[in-house]
């Protein structure tokens, strides 16, 4: 089998008495290369080193982080695919009755010493088995389980927290992630050029006879690799021609520090033009390095042509598998990066703004696997990424590895230097759509429709609708008013307009019936209840009522969180209107589905409030009878 070792009998049939690295993740052990920790172990195998996987652990359970033996160079921890406070509690800060990363969805459930499941609990009650916070519970568990051993830290929880951030559930600032969990060192963005060069320093620093258990001492040798956050109580350790953020007490207490920490961050994203940073906290001094440039198409081909199961370990099987696992077991990644930069997006940070992309034959080799799976039925669910028609860089300098520190790619028009080429991605799609066994290919992760306005050639649009849609476009225009559009990131509400006509134009073409659906986000730093109206009335006008509306949820390392914390748009520091309160939240929600009799009251408030009561009655134009 191709699965990371999860047990010391699993360990011993591969003659192993202590692997290199143990993995400890937030998530059920799914063995695919969309799941984070699965990637990194493949491509630690890949090099030589031997791992392990504990998924899930039992977080009170400290022989739960002992069942694969003390690794001999680190551990290395994430609190999983998405982060744990998100995947913990909603919007409203209420704890959620599932997740999709447990086994059969069942938040209570995780692993033991002895690798069997069963459920959490606390002070004798069944229980969320995912911590609050759990990057730093798993820390420092692991550092309980055996003391000395390097705690290594990654993953998107730890990746956007890396520095001071806000956390929306506490209602504070915490300090960087690499202290509260006193790791070692702290892996951002997508690691896997990351952690193979951080493994041949461990190695190298281990001896080469004896226990053969890397030092503490072995650490110091990690500084100064792209990707990585540090930390040091010595100022003469620090590396020079560094920038200074404002402090963490500073940014703890000042809401104009936090946006201008915030918005040096933003603009250091980028591999060609970063600089590292340095953030003073708790008399030690935090060091991020600068990003690693993208991976190379042959990097990605290279990565996602491992020797992968494809499937959740066995051991869930009875509990029903792992649900999210359902999302991208007949889905394919083609690309990572986006230089949409929207404002409550924070893949900037994580995967940066530069667009890299796997080769056509890499993606048709992955299809043609799919297709011999005994439970393929002839449908690709998605062949996409972050966003589906993005395939390389957005220009000729972000070709050699620079963005544009001030300029947005697409907004608040896309750029003269910006180049739109659907043709490489529709060479995928044609790829794959005509593989034998293929009935139908979905592109399902989103497409930016102001890209594709962007085109003169209308091709992708029109085979976009023809072949790779069933009934329903999921768009994201995300709001109507240009004033909150604009702070979003997004593209003015024209431009929405614009697309949808032509959408219908090309399918009344193809003598097609098929329907865009929008989606919206309600009180967004910036929208007042006059936004909402305004939203409101697009929605009435348009007869687009929305099934689901999303909640804003400030979440680590997006600009609309430094906007909802401070009440400043960081990049221009003016002052942006904040819905804070559950109330003018509710409000806000309860218009963008206006018709419905259980949201009546709260729309009523909401216009009698903005002083639109012209709404109320019984004419065409009114929302509430």
């Amino acid at each position: 089998m191709a699965f990371i070792h999860t047990t010391r009998a699993e360990l011993a049939a591969a003659g192993l008495t202590e692997p290199d690295f143990v993995i400890v993740c937030g998530d059920a052990y799914v063995d695919h290369p969309s799941f984070g920790a699965a990637l990194v172990g493949h491509v630690l195998k890949s090099k030589g080193y031997s791992v392990g996987m504990i998924a899930r652990p039992d977080p009170s359970d400290v022989e739960a982080f002992r069942a694969l033996g003390k690794p001999r160079l680190a551990f290395l921890v994430s609190g999983g695919a998405i982060d744990s406070m998100v995947c913990k509690y909603t919007a409203n800060r209420k704890p959620r009755s599932e997740d999709d990363y447990a086994p059969g969805g069942d938040p209570r459930l995780c692993r033991g010493a002895d690798g069997s499941l069963h459920v959490f609990t606390m002070n004798g009650k069944p229980a969320n088995a995912r911590p609050d916070r759990a990057v730093i519970a798993y820390s420092a568990k692991c550092r309980e389980a055996f003391k000395g051993v390097p705690v290594i830290a990654g993953g998107l929880e730890a990746s956007l927290r890396r520095m001071s951030h806000y956390d929306y559930l506490s209602d504070t600032v915490r300090k960087p992630i690499v202290l509260d969990a006193k790791a070692d060192l702290v892996i951002y963005g997508m690691a896997e050029r990351t952690i193979v060069e951080v493994a041949r320093r461990l190695a190298d620093a281990a001896p080469k006879s004896g226990t053969r258990q890397v030092g503490p001492d072995a650490v110091a040798t990690l500084r100064g690799i792209p990707g990585t956050v540090w930390r040091t109580s010595r100022e003469g350790d620090l590396p020079e021609g560094a920038l200074r953020l404002p402090s963490h007490d500073a940014c703890a207490s000042d809401v104009r520090a936090f946006a201008e920490s915030f918005a040096i961050q933003y603009r250091n994203t980028d591999p060609g033009t970063a600089r590292p940073l340095i953030e003073e906290s708790a008399g030690q001094f935090v060091v991020q390095e600068v990003p690693q440039p993208p991976a190379t198409r042959a990097e990605l081909d290279e990565v996602y042509a491992l020797d992968f199961e494809r499937s959740w370990h066995p051991v869930y099987t009875k509990a029903g598998g792992v649900p999210a696992f359902a999302e991208v077991k007949f889905s394919i990644t083609s690309n990572r990066g986006c230089y949409g930069a929207c404002a409550f997006c924070a893949l900037a940070f994580h995967q940066g703004r530069i667009v890299s992309s796997r080769s056509r034959e890499s993606i048709v080799e992955e299809a043609k696997l799919l297709t011999r799976s005994p439970e393929f039925k002839g449908y690709i669910h998605d062949i996409g990424g972050p966003t589906a028609n993005f395939r390389g860089p957005a220009c000729k300098r972000q070709e050699k590895g620079s963005a544009c520190v001030d300029r947005r790619c697409l907004v608040p028009e896309p750029c003269p230097s910006l180049e739109v080429d659907h043709r490489d991605y529709l060479d995928v799609l044609r790829a794959v759509r005509s593989l034998p066994g293929v009935k139908k290919v979905f592109v399902r992760s989103g497409i930016r429709f102001d890209y594709v306005m962007a085109d003169p050639d209308g091709t992708f649009l029109t085979e976009l609708a023809e072949h790779h849609v069933s009934g329903q476009l999921k768009v994201a225009p995300e709001h109507a008013s240009d004033r909150v559009l604009a702070l979003m990131g997004k593209p003015p509400r024209r431009v929405y307009e614009a697309f949808a006509a032509r959408w219908q134009a090309v399918n009344e073409r193809l003598g097609l019936r098929q329907f865009l659906v929008p989606y919206f986000i309600a009180s967004h730093p910036g929208a007042t209840l006059d936004d909402a109206i305004e939203l409101a009335e697009f929605l009435r006008d348009t007869e687009r009522a929305p099934d689901q509306v999303q909640d804003f949820y400030p979440t680590p390392g997006t600009l609309a969180t430094a906007m909802y914390r401070t009440g400043l748009d960081p990049l221009t520091m003016e002052p942006v209107h904040v819905a804070r309160g559950a109330r003018e939240r509710a409000m806000q929600r309860a218009l963008l589905q206006f018709d419905r009799p259980a949201n009546r009251e709260l729309v009523l408030d909401a216009l009698r409030l903005a002083g639109r009561t012209d709404l109320i009655g019984h004419g065409p134009k009114c929302l509430v009878r």
